[in-house]
């Protein structure tokens, strides 16, 4: 109840200090976004097209405020508010989200995707089949799903290299809290364990985790190449995020309203899967400069075929502890990389 308190709080204050600069003279609605990742990071940009779209398509009527990962709490925390209708929007990573919603664990399926960029993209932002079916898993737990959004390969740190299942032996590795996601690294031969984001560098540093995967630009902002060795790329898992409201909150806006959030939505879709490619070759580019001695390593076609026969239990094992739904999105999920590879 504090933490919801301070969360109202905090958007009164922020309205109170618009209204005090004279900038909030027409505003009619005033809504808050949360972020799992911090400022500079692909989420921020998102949020700052949408908002910056938003805003001035209502022509002063609507304006947001940002929240960066910790300013309302962990990612379950948000998700929490956001489903009760403290938070207006918010990114909610299947990683995450999986815990609630059992089904969007279809998005850490190692080597289910394709890796050609073109057919991802199209996959997610105009697959006729998967936008619909998860759907009415959000509604069930309260949120509307807007936007599928790809941030760029799963990129595993380390200290020693690895190049097969094997190395994966003796290592503790962080991952988020998806059930489906630890399964796959203890498939592996891992140990898994899940720890807050904030909480990843430091234990990193002091040895009580060995490894964990992130896109190339959170490795950079959250510097956690400072405190390892290797980057490996084994294409195994694009990291999927997804963008989400308060479903009471969005299907009570007047339609006209409504139809503006639908077009900043598609505005800043646009504007991130032509982002994501270039910000993850520059944030790469950022590490390897600032630390010359990091080893990089792509893993040659061989070495993946030994991660994917390890991971083939993952879709039976997804079915599983997928919820009641699985089967029904996993089969949408398919259709639509069927459909993308025919266009």
């Amino acid at each position: 109840m504090r933490q919801i308190t301070a969360v109202k709080a905090m958007a009164l204050a922020w309205l109170f200090l618009l209204l005090c600069s004279g900038s909030a003279g027409a505003v009619k609605y005033f809504w808050q976004i949360a972020l799992e990742e911090i400022e500079g990071s692909m989420q921020h940009a998102y949020a700052e097209k949408f908002v910056d779209v938003l805003e001035e398509n209502s022509k002063g009527e609507i304006r947001c405020k940002i929240n960066f990962y910790g300013e309302l709490g962990t990612s379950g925390e948000i998700g929490r508010l956001l489903r009760e209708g403290d938070l207006h929007f918010a990114f909610q990573s299947p990683g995450h989200l999986g815990s609630d919603i059992p089904e969007v664990q279809v998005f850490s399926i190692h080597y289910l995707f394709p890796t050609d960029f073109k057919l991802l993209e199209k996959i997610l932002r105009k697959g006729p089949n998967t936008y619909k079916v998860l759907q009415k898993y959000y509604h069930a737990h309260g949120l509307e799903l807007l936007s599928i959004i790809e941030e760029g390969w799963q990129i595993w740190t380390a200290n020693k290299p690895i190049r097969n299942p094997d190395d994966f032996k003796g290592i503790t590795f962080r991952v988020m809290s998806s059930p489906l996601l630890i399964t796959a690294y203890r498939l592996y031969g891992a140990y898994v364990i899940t720890v807050p984001y904030s909480q990843i560098y430091s234990d990193l540093e002091m040895g009580r985790i060995d490894a964990q995967t992130q896109p190339f630009f959170a490795i950079q902002e959250m510097k956690f190449y400072e405190v390892q060795d290797q980057m490996i790329k084994a294409r195994q898992l694009p990291f999927i995020s997804t963008f989400a409201a308060n479903n009471t909150f969005i299907n009570r806006l007047p339609p006209d309203i409504r139809t503006r959030v639908d077009d900043a939505v598609q505005a800043a879709n646009e504007f991130i899967f032509a982002l994501e490619p270039r910000l993850n070759e520059e944030r790469r580019q950022m590490i390897m400069d600032a630390k010359p001695s990091m080893k990089y390593i792509e893993l040659t076609d061989e070495e993946i075929r030994a991660f994917k026969e390890k991971s083939k239990p993952l879709r039976q094992k997804y079915l599983e502890m997928g919820g009641k739904g699985a089967k029904e999105v996993l089969d949408a999920v398919i259709k639509d990389i069927r459909w993308a590879e025919q266009q």
